[in-house]
């Protein structure tokens, strides 16, 4: 049974590593040249603040690059649910050729089973070896850039894509079983897969694990980093290193209430850094809830933990099926 699922599977196996090993050479190439301007970068540095302007501008160098690397690894394990995982089982049944392995003492759920096994570990090493590689590649960057907990960066870095790809081809897999058609499977798959790569950034993960509430000094140099900046005293893009900030206040005083609007507006009348400046001296600060940078690796763990019990939950269920629905 193995050896059979190999011959209908190694077309897409040897596609698959052809393209892993173009992708890996590009990101090691990619990796090397970063580092070297990595530590032009910081060679070039003079004077106490020296560094700060230049990192800035090899963080601004290379994020759009990276953003494009970063969406084809997070993107890699719907392809996989999309063009491995829906047809994996759908074909069969649409063409009838699962009646063939079970008409020789094979049993479904043991056909589904291997079927299962051999495409998700493709798949978790098409994607895994992709995301690995890609991590080295952009340590340079990350490590400026702080932002390991952005929606982007953490489903393309470390562990994480492991669980989506399995997730993703399991998923794929009973969709398939379910519906019995091949097109119609992969549609819904990529539907599904799209929403929980929403739902799960946005309304899971920040429930992993309990957010710490604490007061956060806004200073002229936390203004100037702010992305949005209101009438009313509220701001957005509220950034704290290497932390992910969930959610925070509007501007608020010393004495916890919100910023006195008449002295809000006189800040508000000068130029960007004035502002900036006026806003820093009004010993202001914002009720925050964030995630700390030193838990990245307990997100990492427990979000992939949860998408192996999810793939787990979701096989089960196709053996179940194959066995009772399946003609």
């Amino acid at each position: 049974m193995i050896w059979w699922t190999w011959r209908q599977f190694r077309t897409q196996a040897v596609v698959a590593a052809v393209v892993l090993a173009a992708l890996a050479t590009c990101l090691v190439v990619f990796g090397l040249h970063l580092r070297q301007e990595y530590d032009a970068a910081v060679a070039h540095c003079s004077g106490p603040t020296g560094c700060v302007a230049q990192l800035a501008q090899f963080r601004d160098s290379y994020r759009n690059p990276l953003y494009l690397l970063d969406a084809l690894v997070v993107v890699a394990p719907a392809l996989v649910g999309m063009f491995w995982g829906a047809p994996l089982v759908a074909r069969e049944l649409e063409t009838g050729t699962h009646r063939l392995v079970w008409n020789q003492s094979v049993t479904r759920r043991r056909w589904l089973a291997v079927k299962l096994l051999l495409a998700g570990l493709a798949g978790m090493t098409v994607v895994g070896l992709s995301s690995i590689v890609l991590t080295w590649a952009a340590s340079p960057y990350d490590a400026v850039a702080g932002d390991r907990f952005s929606a982007l960066l953490f489903g393309a870095r470390n562990l994480a894509p492991f669980g989506y790809a399995l997730f993703t081809m399991v998923l794929g897999a009973v969709l398939g079983l379910l519906v019995r058609r091949t097109v119609p499977a992969m549609a819904l798959t990529f539907v599904a897969v799209v929403t929980v790569q929403v739902l799960v950034p946005t309304v899971v993960r920040p429930h992993l694990v309990p957010p710490v509430v604490a007061a956060y000094p806004v200073t002229a140099e936390t203004v100037r980093n702010l992305t949005f900046l209101g009438s009313e005293a509220d701001i957005g893009g509220l950034r704290i290193p290497d932390a992910w900030v969930v959610s925070h206040s509007k501007l608020l005083g010393a004495d916890g209430r919100q910023v006195d609007q008449g002295r809000y507006d006189r800040c508000l009348g000068g130029g960007f850094d004035g502002v900036a400046d006026c806003l820093g001296g009004l010993d202001l600060h914002v009720e925050v809830t964030y995630q700390p940078g030193q838990r990245y690796w307990t997100f990492q763990w427990r979000e992939s933990g949860l998408y192996l019990a999810a793939s787990l939950l979701l096989a089960a269920l196709g053996l179940w099926l194959v066995r009772r629905r399946v003609g």
